[in-house]
């Protein structure tokens, strides 16, 4: 990893293991502690400690698999601690379709680009009571006091012993039926890991509240799919306890998208002109569709779209030029930050109903060669595309800034794959 692609965080944990030597404690006590004033030292220990992927954590952390804790209100533990928990998006639970319980003027369907709105929606949807098999209200949320327990955490292979005392959580979501409670953890957008502190440290606050069956969930609103994963912990002491008992997914309810609307739509698209941006490597469209949602709710910085979501350093380029690619994001240099934002027509797209904005995006995807022409391919042969095919048709085409017969255009021709796999996944 060249320095380029360090973070700030990276800089300032690199200054801070060298002044305290905390590889060689943590080699020799199998942890550290450090305090929020240490931290402060060097960049505010709220920005320095909240790594809610593995993608997030610092260079340091993933070269030596440490993560982080809290203990206190005011303290961390560093350990080689097994923090996180993969999720996987079971692709053959089929979404269930849903309406809201009433028309609401203050909640848009079409605008739910923050966990609160998602979290709003899925309630106003029936969709916990359908989870809980059991009528639920909300009755919790927002930062409190987690008290006092201790736990055991896996740490090379053995069980390691942490004690909290008043540390700080928060809960996205908390829902209440006759005989359960459930807790939910969102994201608005895919994951592939989560920290399990997330759900641990408010299932052990209101495990101890609480008589009825606590139930920790993560929730993710993507590619405006509601996806919730329901855990248990089967053992309560234990933080690796953690086991998927179900996947539910769920979809507002409208009409289907067809084939024949994808062909319709790509006779009607004229090819525009390349832009002067990068090609796409970008393999995941889903992630594409997600920074958009992320910027429709704000604009961010760079640095912030690489700490706070799903994103590391390069990705964060990759994703950023792909919105840019397809007209949809733009960028501005403001001192020392690069600071991102929809267009005007990225925002105009974002507002629509999931159905037209899906159609809205495969139709800026289509103004372009390479896609337009492999899409047409499609069409022609009714068959899945093979990877010489795309190379072929890349190799016919204009491409900024990309020469003819290199090893670009044969990664790049994954890129185009994975988007027409996105556009045909449309229409299942």
């Amino acid at each position: 990893m060249s320095n380029r692609d360090y973070t700030k965080n990276d800089y300032a944990w690199l200054e801070l293991f060298n002044k305290y030597n905390i590889l060689e404690e943590i080699n020799r006590n199998s942890f550290f502690v450090i305090t929020s004033k240490e931290i402060n030292e060097f960049r505010e220990a709220r920005l320095m400690t909240k790594f809610d992927q593995k993608t997030n954590l610092p260079k340091l952390f993933k070269e030596h698999k440490l993560s982080i804790l809290p203990i206190s209100r005011g303290s961390y533990v560093i350990g080689k601690f097994d923090a996180y928990m993969d999720v996987i998006y079971d692709e053959r639970v089929e979404a269930e379709e849903f309406t809201l319980i009433h028309d609401f003027e203050s909640l848009n369907i079409n605008n739910l680009y923050s966990e609160a709105s998602a979290l709003h929606a899925a309630y106003l949807g029936n969709l916990i009571s359908n989870i809980l098999e059991e009528e639920a209200f909300p009755t919790i949320s927002g930062r409190m006091s987690t008290g006092e327990f201790s736990f055991y955490i896996t740490s090379q292979g053995d069980k390691f012993s942490i004690d909290v005392k008043n540390s700080q959580c928060e809960i996205d979501g908390g829902f209440e039926s006759k005989n359960k409670l459930l807790l939910v953890e969102a994201k608005n957008f895919e994951v592939d890991n989560f920290l399990i502190r997330q759900i641990y440290y408010p299932y052990r606050l209101w495990k101890s509240k609480v008589e009825k069956q606590v139930i920790p969930a993560f929730f993710t609103y993507s590619n405006d799919i509601f996806s919730f994963f329901i855990y248990e912990f089967e053992d309560v002491n234990n933080y690796n306890s953690l086991k998927l008992v179900k996947q539910k997914n769920f979809i507002y309810k409208q009409d289907p998208i067809t084939l024949d609307d994808i062909y319709k739509l790509l006779i009607e698209t004229p090819i525009k002109q390349e832009p002067k941006v990068p090609f796409p490597q970008a393999n995941s469209f889903e992630r594409v569709i997600d920074l958009l949602g992320l910027l429709a709710n704000e604009t961010l910085n760079k640095e912030a779209i690489t700490l706070n979501y799903s994103f590391d350093k390069r990705q964060t380029d990759y994703y950023v030029n792909a919105g840019k690619y397809l007209g949809l994001i733009d960028t501005k240099r403001e001192i020392n930050e690069v600071i991102c934002f929809l267009t005007s027509e990225g925002e105009m797209i974002m507002k629509k109903d999931p159905r037209s904005k899906k159609l809205s995006i495969v139709n800026k995807i289509f103004e372009h060669e390479v896609f337009h022409k492999c899409m047409k391919l499609y069409f022609q042969t009714l068959t899945p595309l093979k990877k010489e095919d795309v190379i072929n048709i890349m190799n016919e085409s204009y491409i900024y800034n990309v020469k003819k017969d290199t090893d670009t255009i044969k990664r790049r021709a994954s890129t185009v794959m994975r988007w027409i796999d996105w556009i045909l996944a449309l229409a299942k």
